[in-house]
């Protein structure tokens, strides 16, 4: 969708400028008064901001539809009244330090007002709203941080509403480095002539600050997309492109990130606080902090490093290096993702000194699970998916929450937790059948077989099919990977030889395009599922037998045909070797790195155990040796020896929750009145045997005089007797 112009509109308005006039005559024929001249200035001034906004309103004019409007009144009159007040209040909130306040105009006025009058339209330039600012006695440094973080709001909404052209881009990075420039490098004060740098007093909600940080790895992903598509360029964008090479280039990217982090001190901060869980009398969170560092001690500071360390493995997930990715998560993977996540106990301080978004918590796990795919750890992977997935379905059986009342959050992060549950369904179909690790959820594996049943059946049947449906499911759930560095834009033969490429010749290799950084990782991923396609059928044979010989295995494999009559002996050395060679990968399949371990016996002080006698290992790149399947074997000579261990089942688990939820049941019934039945009349007990207008008496009683009653036959809780006698 193209994008409107809204600032073709160089006329001044009619009205203000025929008022404009007529002071400048009275002016004239008065003289030349200081008073009178200062005065006519002042009011110049008071216009300028109302001029600005009514240019603007008639640009949006020129728009058709542009505007939606929700009461009586015209749409730019509604407008020109809510959108100055929306900008003086929104800054006076941060000037105040008003955290509430700042998160309603975040959180809902701006996305309101947005929806609007500005679905198809740019929001004013910061230019326009700059003299609004000065009614509220600001300083020079607090209307610019306001305009910057403005500015960070206007290009947001250009990339997920507009089509950004190369000005945006290249005015977003801008931005960028200025906002973070301005948290990073701030001196002291005013009049402090040293350099050295000192926290900004600024408080912006947790979930701005999410959004500043996903924004800016968000727009250095498209930008590093589109700057690879060399051919689609004009002349104009060649020649920016050429100027600023470094652009959006990685380092810079990567130096923000860590730059957060170092400055934060949020690794040590973790740390610490991991010290003070064993002590009696722990510190509280905020005194660990001012211990650290002045800028740990402020929640800006912290929020930051922390949503930066979370950035940092989507930025080198994209680049392609998922073992660093996991690297950069040792303290906060292990601190926040390792209990919950894994299997473990849950570490409870995690949610009170650190923040907790759904859009961070479901984010981070399906990086963290697609770096353990791609390292062919699927165990880890599996564990990952079920967790965050598990946390999906209770989030969406409480939409209301405060945290997902945003359509266009719940959107986005639904959309990463259908890419995980596809996710889980490649790494589930990649372990062995029988492995313990395809029972960890039944309800999730029955979500994934809803929603890609027909995949999953390709995949576990191995073949030419199973290729096809881990590509199509790769290419959906994947990461949009990119290429770390630039074309060559400042070499123009280089650049003349991509122009001039053909496409065709980039199979072949010949080709000076560079592969498409997705389609490198999908023939990685791809080479590993290959070589497991043919393990679900070599397995099914083993099954049937406790001993066989290679040659027989072979023959069920059709690597040879025993019907030829031409067979030779060199045949069937070759397709004995080649079951052997499968078998060794059924062997390799059957042992994965885990982060998980089980527990045998007691379990040492200070390790990470819980109750379903599981370990966790400290960080995400640790862990062991494990089986993931059922069915071992050793070769000896020509004859195989295979021997299949059941694991018994673990009813204690599903006792225990059976218990409790038969619990709550009698409580509930317990709680619950009972019906009320009319004056005079005999109250009738849930669940009791009653007869007609004996209710609750039972058959063959006696009544107050002794008599003998005779037997009568009795009505079901419900029934037409029971009826009569309760009143409804």
């Amino acid at each position: 969708m193209s994008r409107p112009t809204l600032w073709s509109t160089a006329d001044m308005d009619d009205d203000l400028a025929d008022a404009v006039d007529a002071e400048l005559s009275i002016y004239a024929q008065q003289g030349q008064n200081p008073a009178i001249y200062d005065q006519l200035g002042a009011q110049i001034e008071q216009l300028e901001p109302l001029l600005a906004i009514q240019q603007h309103m008639a640009a949006l004019a020129a728009v058709p539809d542009v505007v939606k409007s929700v009461s009586g009144a015209e749409p730019f009159d509604e407008l020109n009244s809510i959108l100055p007040q929306f900008i003086v209040s929104f800054h006076q909130a941060i000037l105040n330090r008003d955290l509430p306040s700042i998160t309603m105009f975040y959180t809902t006025t701006f996305p309101k007002l947005t929806d609007r009058f500005y679905s198809r339209a740019e929001w004013p330039e910061p230019e326009i709203i700059a003299p609004l600012l000065s009614s509220n006695n600001a300083t020079e440094d607090q209307v610019h941080i306001f305009l910057v973080l403005y500015r960070d709001l206007y290009y947001r909404h250009v990339y997920s509403r507009l089509q950004p052209n190369i000005d945006d881009r290249f005015h977003s990075y801008e931005n960028s480095c200025e906002l973070f420039n301005y948290l990073l490098n701030s001196p002291s004060s005013a009049n402090d002539e040293s350099d050295e740098p000192a926290p900004v007093d600024l408080v912006l909600p947790e979930q701005w600050l999410w959004d500043i940080i996903d924004e800016f790895i968000y727009q250095f992903q498209v930008f590093c997309s589109w700057r690879s598509k060399v051919k689609s360029k004009t002349d104009d964008e060649l020649m920016m492109l050429a100027d600023g090479t470094g652009v959006w280039s990685s380092y810079s990217v990567l130096n923000v990130l860590y730059s957060l982090i170092q400055k934060s001190k949020i690794n040590e901060y973790i740390v610490a606080l991991k010290e003070e869980q064993g002590k009696e009398n722990p510190r509280p969170a905020e005194e660990v902090a001012q211990s650290i560092s002045p800028y740990t001690a402020l929640p800006l500071y912290r929020t930051l490093g922390y949503f930066s360390v979370l950035g940092l493995l989507r930025v080198h997930v994209l680049l392609g290096d998922f073992t660093l990715g996991l690297k950069v998560m040792d303290q906060v993977g292990e601190f926040l993702l390792g209990g919950s996540s894994f299997g473990a106990k849950t570490n409870k301080t995690s949610f009170t000194a650190l923040p907790t978004l759904p859009a961070t918590h479901i984010s981070t796990h399906y990086y963290v699970g697609f770096c353990y795919m791609m390292l062919c750890r699927y165990p880890d992977a599996i564990r990952t998916f079920v967790t965050v997935l598990n946390f999906f379905q209770r989030m969406q059986r409480m939409r209301n929450y405060s945290g997902y009342e945003r359509k266009d959050q719940y959107d986005q992060i639904a959309k990463t937790a259908d890419r995980t549950l596809a996710l889980y369904a490649m790494c589930h179909s990649l372990v062995l059948p029988g492995s313990p690790f395809t029972r960890l959820d039944d309800n999730i594996t029955n979500s994934a077989k809803e929603r890609y049943g027909d995949q999953m059946g390709r995949m576990s049947r191995g073949g030419s099919d199973a290729l096809v449906a881990f590509e199509e499911l790769f290419l959906y759930a994947c990461p949009k990977f990119i290429n770390a560095n630039s074309p060559p834009y400042d070499d123009p033969e280089a650049i003349a030889l991509l122009l001039n490429a053909d496409p065709a010749d980039a199979a072949e290799g010949s080709s000076p395009i560079p592969t498409d950084p997705t389609h490198r990782h999908l023939r990685l991923f791809l080479a590993s599922a290959g070589a497991q396609s043919p393990l679900p059928t070599l397995r099914s044979f083993l099954h049937l037998y406790t001993s066989l010989t290679t040659e027989k295995l072979s023959s069920f494999l059709d690597l040879v045909k025993v019907n030829e009559s031409d067979k030779e002996a060199v045949e069937d050395a070759e397709a004995e070797e080649e079951a052997i060679q499968e078998m060794m990968v059924l062997k390799q399949s059957s042992k994965s790195l885990s982060r998980i371990v089980p527990v045998q016996g007691k379990v040492d002080k200070g390790n990470d155990a819980s109750s379903t006698g599981v370990r966790a290992q400290g960080s995400l790149l640790a862990g062991e040796m494990i089986s993931t399947s059922d069915l071992n074997f050793v070769i000896d000579d020509n004859t195989i020896h295979i021997a299949e261990s059941t694991v018994g089942r673990r009813y204690a688990g599903w006792f225990i929750k059976n218990t409790e939820r038969s619990q709550r049941v009698l409580d509930e019934i317990r709680g619950s009145p009972l019906p009320r039945g009319k004056i005079g009349q005999k109250q009738h007990v849930p669940g009791a045997v009653t007869s007609g207008a004996d209710a609750g008496a039972p058959a063959g009683s006696t009544d107050i005089s002794g008599h003998k009653k005779p037997p009568t036959k009795t009505v079901a809780w419900g029934g037409a007797g029971t009826r009569a006698t309760v009143d409804v």
